[in-house]
């Protein structure tokens, strides 16, 4: 039985100014799935994830979330549908505690569910439970990146867009994130996970596409990815 479609994304262009970075591309994340985006510095992942989010308007093609059109969406409504960003370079608030933090990722969306989602986020990561009233610009950098997943979940999304999550994180830390991130799809909740970490994205990710000068050059099944000898030497470095 096919998965059903969560995220159908068809044609999509986007860019700055007079540059276009991406150039047409098509996506689609399913229900429940763990979806990768690789590629190299500077070739659109970045502006992918911005646009999905309504922070860069497309300039042409469609956005489908959950049976809806979003290319046309502000932000807060697309976070309020479900859909959650955690950015790049983790974006948390550094004179704040791990607490107040997390609390303001449900502000748009599961405020009621706030208490409830904290405990389900100190399941997951139970570090944070032990720095609850810390300043988040004290943690780790591992456990900043934690903090800033935990509190994307605690919005309750429907899709969560992972952008870089092991940069700049140690070989360990970055197997307990990834092994996390397996956790994280067990509870139900689809991943679009864009990362340059190739070859632990492919080991959690369902299914693969390979972006390369704003499009996408190859996808499928993350196994069959891994095995392309000849994608990974030219669109790789590997």
């Amino acid at each position: 039985m096919p998965i059903r479609a969560l995220l159908e994304v068809q044609g999509l262009r986007a860019g700055y100014g007079e540059t276009e970075v991406l150039r047409g591309v098509d996506l689609s994340v399913g229900a429940g799935e763990i979806v990768a985006v690789l590629g190299s510095n500077g070739v659109g992942k970045s502006t992918l994830n911005r646009t999905l989010s309504g922070v860069v308007s497309a300039r042409a093609g469609a956005i489908c979330f959950d049976g809806v059109a979003i290319e046309r969406e502000k932000p807060a409504l697309i976070v309020a549908r479900g859909l959650i960003h955690v950015p790049e370079g983790r974006r948390i608030f550094p004179n704040m505690t791990v607490r107040e933090n997390l609390d303001l990722g449900s502000y748009r969306r599961a405020r009621a569910q706030r208490a409830q989602n904290r405990e389900r986020v100190f399941g997951i990561f139970p570090r944070l439970r032990e720095r609850t009233s810390q300043d988040a610009g004290t943690l780790s950098g591992g456990e900043q990146q934690m903090l800033a997943i935990g509190r994307g979940l605690m919005a309750e999304p429907k899709l969560l867009i992972l952008d870089e999550p092991s940069l700049g994180l140690s070989p360990l830390l970055v197997e307990e994130l990834f092994a996390l991130i397996g956790r994280i799809r067990a509870d139900g909740v689809a991943i679009l996970l864009v990362e340059q970490n190739v070859v632990q994205s492919l080991e959690v990710a369902d299914r693969a596409y390979i972006l390369a000068e704003g499009n996408f050059v190859m996808s499928g099944a993350a196994s069959t990815v891994a095995a392309n000898p000849e994608l990974k030497r030219a669109y790789l470095g590997l």
